[in-house]
């Protein structure tokens, strides 16, 4: 017989009671990321972080286009910020616009050179590398 004895279900910390879950659903609704981001964004339109978090819930919800319009205002008022040309890359890659996100990769390769991210550099590197094949 094993020394080790398996706690019953219903002991506290294992597993969440379900009115628990429930009144915690209640007391904290779901927030609206996108109001948010934009209330942010009112008050400082070139705040990158804001800008960027607005573009992917855009693209999270299925809005291409609102996003990519985001990540164009985020990559032109911040030419440096990587992960813009990354993301909107890749989104123009899944809507099929192969020359598009070629332009927004070889934008991003320089801005990674620009500011030496070597990760961000090799990951849009590879990436058209696969456009080329």
């Amino acid at each position: 017989m094993s020394g080790i004895a398996a706690k019953p279900a219903n002991t506290p910390g294992l597993m969440p009671d379900a009115a628990v879950v429930r009144s915690s659903k209640e007391a904290f609704p779901p927030v609206d990321r996108i109001a948010m981001l934009k209330e942010i964004l009112a008050q400082n339109p070139n705040d990158a972080f804001a800008r960027y978090g607005l573009a992917m819930e855009l693209a999270n919800q299925g809005n291409a286009e609102a996003a990519l319009a985001e990540f164009e205002q985020l990559t032109t008022a911040n030419a440096d910020y990587t992960a813009g040309y990354q993301m909107s890359a890749q989104l123009l890659l899944k809507s099929g616009r192969n020359e598009e996100a070629r332009q927004r990769l070889e934008a991003g390769v320089a801005a990674a050179q620009r500011t030496g991210n070597r990760l961000a550099l090799n990951e849009m590197s590879a990436m058209l590398d696969d456009l080329s094949i």
